[in-house]
């Protein structure tokens, strides 16, 4: 039993979701269908690379997972499928590859259209569906496209260092209002060697000068910064809504100053 992830930007108000479904349990009843997350922001292809680059690695072995954000490619455009880290993969060309991370991609293939699917504008349902069971069924992924190295490459954003200081950005405001950044542990940990430090959030107008390691160590109401589940530096409220109380949004800048003994 083969395992199809679906993540959109559909949310819950329309029918694209029970319809894919029913595409799939449909043409492939034995896979088991798992959703990441339906309510991604219409056409952002970075916040939903965040979202499944951060599920992903916790699923079996040769999990389908369809990313059905932005998923009309642009004229002249391709849909993509590639094998990474053991998985597969189904989106457009927009970016998605790079933005997942991960180890360089096993294969990728420019998926074969049919003329019927170039009029069709429900990507996911007439093509990658299909895919997804034929993945499911055995199918060779090469025998389901041209093997391609020509495909958008952008990468996520990285944090920067100059000195003793990390300058970062907020790259997801989570349902707590959480804002992560694209600090991660091991960078903090490498540039700052233990030193003193203090977190600038939205430049110098907040501050906070330790890392907790849980939530409930802050007062009700206090800012704390953590690293979540994932090894990110996240800005938090205590039982509170950070994002908004701090009018942070995902070009939010967040400092580190790391202090010599």
């Amino acid at each position: 039993m083969h395992i199809i992830t679906l993540t959109s930007d559909w949310n819950e108000y329309d029918y694209y979701v029970a319809s894919l479904k029913g595409k799939l349990l449909s043409t492939c009843p034995e896979a088991r269908i798992v959703d990441i997350n339906h309510s991604v922001k219409q056409f952002n292809t970075a916040q939903a690379a965040f979202v499944v680059r951060n599920s992903y690695p916790n699923f079996p072995e040769n999990t389908i997972h369809i990313i059905a954000v932005n998923s009309e490619p642009e004229e002249g455009g391709q849909l993509l499928a590639a094998r990474m880290d053991n998985q597969y993969f189904l989106f457009a060309d927009n970016g998605m590859l790079g933005l997942l991370g991960g180890t360089e991609p096993e294969l990728v293939v420019k998926l074969n259209e049919s003329p019927e699917h170039r009029s069709d504008s429900f990507i996911s349902m007439s093509i990658f569906a299909e895919i997804a069971c034929a993945l499911a069924a055995g199918t060779p992924l090469k025998k389901l496209g041209t093997p391609t190295k020509s495909f958008n490459k952008q990468v996520p954003l990285r944090a920067t260092i100059e000195d003793n200081t990390i300058t970062g950005s907020v790259i997801f405001i989570d349902s707590y209002k959480n804002a992560i950044t694209n600090i991660s542990k091991e960078l903090f940990d490498r540039v700052g060697n233990e030193k003193p430090f203090e977190i600038f959030v939205q430049s110098k107008h907040y501050m906070v000068d330790r890392i907790n390691s849980r939530y409930n160590e802050s007062p009700a109401g206090d800012l704390l910064a953590i690293f979540n589940a994932v090894g990110l530096l996240e800005i938090a409220i205590r039982n509170g809504n950070a994002a908004s109380l701090l009018k942070l949004n995902t070009s939010s800048t967040i400092r580190v100053e790391f202090k010599e003994r």
